[in-house]
This record gives C-alpha cells, structure tokens and sequence, in this order.
C-alpha cells in the first residue's frame, strides 16, 4: 500500500484544500456586491482588503500544518528514497516559492489578495516576470511546493494530494478569471474617458 486512504488525516487534509479558494471565492464575490466586509471596516476597503488578507495567508498556514501532518501518517515509497529525487524536490520548492513570492511582489497586497473584489484595481496589467511566463504563477508555484514536499519525504500521498490542489485551483480559476474580467470591463465602460468617448461619438 502507497496511500493508506483510512488515514482521517488526509481527508481533513483534503477537505481544507477544497475549503480555502471555495471561502475566498464566496466572500470577495459577496463583498463585490454587498460590500459586506468594507461595511464591518467601517467603510475603509483597503481595512477591508487587509482583513481578508490576513484571514486567507492564516488558512494557508493551517491547509499547510494539515497537509504535513497527513503525509507524516502515510507511508513512504523507497522508490522516491533518493538523491535525484531529493534535488528534484528542492528544486520544486525552490522554483514553486520563487514563482509565488515574486507574484506577491509584482501584485502588491491588495493585488494579491482580491484587491479588485474591493474596487481597489491595479492601474494596467502586470506584464512582468513571473507574469510574463505563466497566467497563473501563484497557484502553479503552490502546486509545485505541494509536489516538492511530497518528493522531499517520499510520499506518494502528498503526489496524490498535489494533483488535488491543481484541480482544485483549475475550478477556481473557472470562477476568478471571468468575474476579475468583468470587474475590468466594466471600469472601462464606467470611466470618465468612457463616458467622454460616448459623447463624442454621438
């Protein structure tokens, strides 16, 4: 056996993966139209934005104490047991954090955690590295951590839970990509170089 699956750790482990991107997701949407956590900050969006901020990276840290201690209760595979596979763990790890902290960099705060939700919009597209190589570096660089610690311990359930996250992150998207798209659109049909465009053509 490579994945005892009557581990209750791992589906907790799993259950907190489905959780985090469905919390975000269902709260920024909700405070786009409802404006509900601006309102609990007294009005102040970017109070608001660096609330769910902080709630989102905590979430991470336990989805990661989770994720850990499913593997410690999942067998090893000697196959996985090597050098080479060590290296390619920390090059994973290494890679996966790169990707995800130069993403933070080049976002910001407010541009990492659902800033837009919040009316709060970044100017222009980024268009710099890790941008310029991938749509989505932050979940493809997670997806890659999750893949190096489970290399790293030569657990065959953490590779098992890491096709999870991908999967996971891959509905997110489904659901991020278009609602930020239609923020952005409707700030160019909303803005006042919008609006002046329309007077003169008509």
């Amino acid at each position: 056996m490579i994945v005892d699956f009557e581990k209750t750790s791992l589906w907790v482990s799993l259950a907190s993966i489905t959780f985090n991107p469905t919390f975000w997701n269902i709260a920024a949407q909700r405070e786009y139209h409802t404006h509900w956590l601006t309102r609990l900050c007294g009005g102040d969006k970017y109070r608001g934005c660096y609330t769910i901020a902080v709630t989102i990276f905590g979430l991470g840290l336990i989805r990661d104490m989770l994720f850990n201690h499913a593997l410690s209760e999942q067998p090893s595979w000697d196959i996985l047991d090597n050098f080479a596979v060590r290296a390619a763990a920390v090059l994973l790890v290494a890679g996966g954090m790169t990707l995800v902290l130069s993403s933070t960099y080049m976002l910001g705060i407010t541009g990492t955690f659902l800033g837009d939700y919040f009316g709060i919009l970044m100017d222009a597209r980024v268009t710099g590295f890790p941008f310029n190589v991938l749509d989505n570096p932050m979940y493809v660089g997670s997806t890659m951590s999750f893949i190096g610690v489970s290399l790293w311990h030569a657990k065959p359930a953490g590779l098992l839970i890491s096709a999870y996250v991908w999967l996971v992150y891959h509905v997110a998207l489904q659901f991020e990509g278009p609602f930020t798209s239609m923020i952005y659109a409707k700030r160019e049909t909303t803005s006042p170089s919008a609006a002046s465009k329309k007077k003169k053509k008509l």
